[in-house]
């Protein structure tokens, strides 16, 4: 197992869970790749490198979680709620009720005081989408007739009637978290899938589930646990090369070869030609795309306060730049608020100098926030993550499959060919998928 983040770990474990013998091999000083954490120098506390939120639906994310008994860091809501600030100030909170999907996000929005009633009816319109179900929109996925290929999520929003403070309040949100590309950039196919998982199944699919500890913490640590129990072995700062010039893949760890029946390779896609050098012909097509593949970044100020200004473990602000604000002390059960403010689809912003960033979410906090007024800064930190999640915009090179043609080498991560964007599900769905390629 070559790459130790979410997807090596799912698939590590879940052969481990079957009685096959594992080696994970991770080229960084610790597991978790671009979902982890790091200790602030100044506060002392670990500080994940994004905040990361998960949703009910993550049916394959739960059942790792369980394996590695690491369940309870994760804090599930019974149905989906969520506070919203417009841009005006205004708060409200979306409740949905617990109603068979997609009823529940239909009398939801309905009932939600942030929209007139143009707005609650226009939702009416996504029954038809909502409803058709998965299978039929993994079929309109598969089509490459205009404009299915080509439309972006706010296009097809329009084309089945949202308003502009619907698609505000309600879509661009969920898409931009998602996804994290903007909606006039990213296609719609993936987003319709989201839709569909997240709204088209049982209710609590759409309950949003918080970490209640760091990332690392949360499910690498675990999983490390439950490998080494169950014999399997972790070395890290064991950055691996795949020869796939004889009969079978060999990995090479600073100069030590190693044979394995089969070899599954979790690692990003902008990290594969490194694991893969003199790009061999028998991949050569997918280390091509992934050359072509774009990346989406993510910007994450992290704000200390002297008080508590939050009542909401996160906070949605539509309309800005920092889309969402979490308090993470909320999720730990501290005093103190340490604010985690997040813009997805940085593109427009992860250039720009720390301190610039600093004041703007300080701003846009401020500005939402009546508490935070009167409350003192004492620690800020900007982590950017400029290839955070791969590019979903129409257009983009076609992603692999958990298959390679190469005998006994499997490739697992969120940009494997899942049908979803970039998300924790995503990436686990591959490991747990490659996992049972290489046991069969």
């Amino acid at each position: 197992m070559i790459g130790g983040g979410f997807a090596g770990l799912s698939a590590a474990t879940a052969l481990v869970e079957r009685g096959a013998r594992v080696l994970v091999l991770e080229a960084r000083p610790a597991l978790g790749g671009r979902a982890t954490a790091f200790t602030d120098p100044a506060t002392g506390e670990r500080v994940d490198n994004g905040q990361h939120v998960l949703f009910g639906c993550y049916h394959e994310t739960f059942r790792f979680l369980r394996r590695i008994d690491a369940i309870d860091n994760v804090r599930l809501q019974r149905r989906l709620e969520v506070d919203i600030i417009d841009r005006a100030g205004r708060a409200s909170r979306l409740t949905c009720p617990p109603l068979p999907a997609p009823f529940h996000l239909l009398a939801g929005v309905m009932r939600w005081s942030a929209l007139g009633w143009g707005d609650r009816l226009a939702v009416l319109r996504m029954r038809t989408p909502l409803g058709v179900g998965q299978a039929c929109m993994t079929r309109l996925a598969r089509r490459t007739a205009a404009p299915y290929d080509s439309e972006t999520v706010r296009d097809w929003l329009i084309r089945h009637g949202q308003t502009p403070r619907l698609i505000e309040l309600l879509w661009e949100p969920l898409a931009l978290a998602a996804m994290n590309q903007p909606i006039d950039a990213a296609a719609a196919i993936p987003f319709v899938e989201v839709l569909t998982r997240v709204f088209g199944a049982g209710a609590r699919d759409a309950a949003l589930g918080l970490p209640t500890r760091p990332l690392d913490e949360m499910y690498a640590v675990p999983a490390r646990q439950y490998l080494e129990r169950h014999g399997g072995v972790v070395r890290t700062q064991a950055a691996a090369r795949i020869d796939v010039a004889g009969a079978t893949p060999h990995v090479v760890v600073r100069g030590e070869q190693m044979t394995a029946r089969s070899v599954i390779c979790a690692v990003p896609w902008y990290s594969l030609p490194e694991v893969f050098p003199g790009a061999p012909a028998a991949i050569e097509p997918i280390l091509a795309s992934a050359s072509r593949t774009l990346p989406s970044p993510i910007v994450t100020v992290n704000l200390w306060f002297d008080r508590h200004v939050m009542e909401s473990p996160l906070v949605g602000l539509p309309g800005r730049t920092m889309q969402w604000v979490f308090d993470k002390r909320a999720a730990f059960g501290d005093e103190a608020s340490h604010l985690s403010v997040v813009s997805s689809g940085a593109e427009a912003v992860v250039a720009r100098g720390n301190q610039e960033l600093i004041e703007l979410a300080v701003r846009e906090v401020t500005a939402a926030l009546p508490a935070a007024r009167s409350a003192a800064l004492v620690r800020a930190v900007v982590v950017r993550e400029k290839r955070a999640t791969f590019s979903v915009a129409p257009g983009q090179p076609p992603r692999p499959s958990t298959r390679t043609g190469v005998p006994g080498l499997f490739l697992a991560g969120d940009w494997i060919d899942t049908g979803l964007p970039a998300t924790i599900e995503g990436a686990v769905a591959s490991g747990h998928a490659a996992a049972g390629a290489a046991l069969a």
